[in-house]
């Protein structure tokens, strides 16, 4: 519901105040009623199929029915022609698998819900995922993360057409952020080591997840993949598209998140978790995160915790 309902409460708020600069309106398949996962139900402004441009913005929303969305050849063609008489195309969570079933993230960079992110590379690899950012701008479309960051999108629009002013009041009305601090990695399960190609690169993946703290430097590493370091180097670059350095900073940023929202202090995560200083682990934490963290630690402490 949100996917659909917040960005509209964003440019219905940008509306009001600029004296009708957006009319919103709601296309499914056929003019049907959509009932939400969560039960409520939205009646259609107009059927997709009769649906006619020119638009300003075409959203499409995601939802736990979109590999069945995507499977149907009417709605990816109608999104394709809508698309084609657009200004500018967006998505909401998983409606990204849409625009790309549609041929319209081809070759661009793209985001998603942070728990199909994987699925989005997986099925089009002429994607360019980027799983920790909130939206992703790329020419004329823009995708957003999960749920709430249609809402996010829907904002920095609005500050596009209309300027910060009318977007900053919209956020104060909705009680938003104008800017969200941070990635949606912040928000995300726990790290799970992807699958290798190369089976040697298995165990360094699982030792490192079981062990943050200890000793992780290439040359370890190396010896316990039976291979030189350059050559580990390019297996992580190749397979995992990261460095070996930057795989493990990640890790041990994961673990010290588990440590800080169990009521560790920053100094105690960073010694638990393989850094040799707060500092250490702050500057890890900005680059992996977007936040400190002591910013981390106060936004999800529990209300008992924090009192």
């Amino acid at each position: 519901m949100l996917d659909a309902a917040g960005p509209a409460e964003v440019f219905d708020g940008a509306a009001k105040l600029t004296g009708g600069g957006y009319q919103v309106q709601l296309a499914t398949p056929g003019g049907r009623q959509v009932r939400a996962g969560s039960g409520l139900r939205l009646e259609a402004d107009v059927a997709l199929e009769s649906a006619r441009g020119p638009l300003d913005t075409l959203l499409v929303a995601g939802g736990f029915g979109v590999r069945a969305a995507a499977e149907d050849p009417v709605v990816v063609r109608h999104i394709g022609r809508l698309a084609d008489r657009a200004r500018r195309v967006t998505s909401v969570c998983t409606g990204a698998e849409l625009l790309a079933t549609a041929g319209l993230l081809d070759g661009r960079r793209a985001t998603t819900h942070w728990a199909w992110c994987s699925a989005l590379a997986e099925h089009h690899p002429d994607v360019i995922v980027e799983p920790d950012r909130i939206f992703v701008r790329d020419g004329n479309v823009a995708t957003s993360a999960g749920v709430s960051a249609g809402m996010d999108l829907a904002l920095a629009l609005v500050e596009e057409d209309h300027g910060p002013e009318v977007a900053r009041t919209v956020a104060r009305w909705l009680v938003l952020f104008l800017q969200r601090p941070g990635g949606q990695s912040q928000f995300s399960e726990r790290l799970a080591p992807p699958a290798p190609r190369t089976a040697s690169l298995r165990p360094v993946l699982d030792s490192i997840a079981a062990d943050p703290a200890a000793d992780h430097r290439l040359g370890t590493l190396a010896a316990r993949a039976a291979m030189s370091e350059r050559h580990l180097v390019r297996r992580f670059a190749a397979e995992l598209r990261t460095s070996p350095a930057r795989f493990v900073e990640r890790v041990r940023v994961e673990a010290a998140r588990t440590a800080l929202e169990e009521g560790a202090t920053v100094e105690e995560a960073a010694r638990r978790c393989g850094f040799s200083s707060g500092e250490v682990m702050r500057r890890a934490f900005l680059r992996v995160l977007g936040v400190t963290p002591s910013e981390y630690r106060q936004r999800f402490t529990t209300t008992l915790e924090a009192a």
